[in-house]
């Protein structure tokens, strides 16, 4: 970004959309929070023991979702490994694909390039009853699309100094926005990169594009304070989340997004299993001509 789109992104970052004027909530984001290397990374057990009682106010918060009528649109963005598909699989694994929708788009097709740049990402918007989670979003021009040059300068400032009217009109049509900056630091990024080249349950992640952007870590982290700078609005705000410790963020992150959903908790279900009589005299297919091979 040249020097003008910095000016624009900072003047716009300062300035709501009714002309008044504002501080910005975001400055420079730290390479790790204070506490960093303080506390030890979490062991499995433990980890699971704390995820569990958070699954279950994600449920409570999807039945909200379900009966409210809300809708509620998370974003995810980040660092390269910074951990953003295992806090969404974190986030979902125990509630209903139905409610909790996961968008994650490929590159935009020669159609999608000629059309208004966030109209693709505007159709998967929620509607009522769901929740939508954008496994990287519109902000892919703030980023990577700015940083590998995928698009003009001139079209990130733009980007920039609109995109806070469009997030205002979201929450104002009520949308509950709620942004994620995931952040990893350089060392710890490495060490994920490198694990990945001979693991073959890792290797589809790391993509050519990985790989050009692994030397540009100064550019990303220009182009991520320009964003969130930029970006950061009272009715939109960023939360950062740090990675260093995958456990620890999943549940940061998951306890964060349930204090800024105003649901309500899930009453006891009062469900129990009726009788049911399982006929002796009934013989039923013999399935194990169909079953696969015990090889376990």
């Amino acid at each position: 970004m040249g020097s003008k789109a910095k000016t624009s992104a900072k003047a716009s970052a300062k300035t709501s959309g009714k002309g008044g004027k504002r501080a910005s909530t975001v400055t420079t984001v730290p390479v790790a929070p204070p506490e960093a290397g303080s506390l030890p990374k979490l062991k499995e057990k433990e980890y699971q023991g704390l995820l569990r009682p958070l699954h279950g106010e994600l449920v409570a918060l999807q039945e909200w979702v379900k009966a409210s009528g809300a809708r509620v649109c998370i974003v995810f963005e980040g660092r390269d490994t910074a951990g953003k598909g295992g806090t969404i699989k974190a986030i979902t694994e125990r509630v209903s694909p139905r409610v909790f929708r996961v968008v994650a788009l490929p590159a935009p097709t020669e159609r999608e390039k000629s059309q208004m740049y966030v109209q693709r990402y505007m159709v998967h918007f929620p509607a009522a009853g769901e929740v939508i989670i954008f496994d990287r979003s519109w902000y892919n021009r703030a980023g990577v699309e700015r940083v590998m040059g995928f698009c003009t300068p001139e079209q990130t400032e733009r980007f920039l100094l609109l995109t806070p009217s469009i997030e205002r009109e979201m929450v104002h049509s009520g949308i509950i926005l709620i942004k994620y900056w995931l952040e990893v630091s350089a060392q710890e990024q490495s060490r994920r990169l490198e694990s990945r080249i001979d693991d073959p349950r890792k290797t589809w992640k790391l993509t050519d594009m990985d790989l050009k952007s692994f030397v540009k870590w100064d550019q990303y982290t220009e182009a991520r304070d320009a964003m969130l700078e930029a970006t950061s609005t009272p009715w939109a705000p960023w939360h950062v989340a740090y990675t260093d410790d995958k456990k620890r963020g999943r549940l940061n992150v998951i306890a964060h997004l349930l204090s800024q959903v105003p649901y309500s908790p899930q009453p006891p279900t009062g469900v129990t299993l009726p009788k049911r009589r399982v006929s002796p005299n009934r013989s039923p297919l013999d399935l194990t001509t169909l079953a696969i091979p015990t090889r376990f």
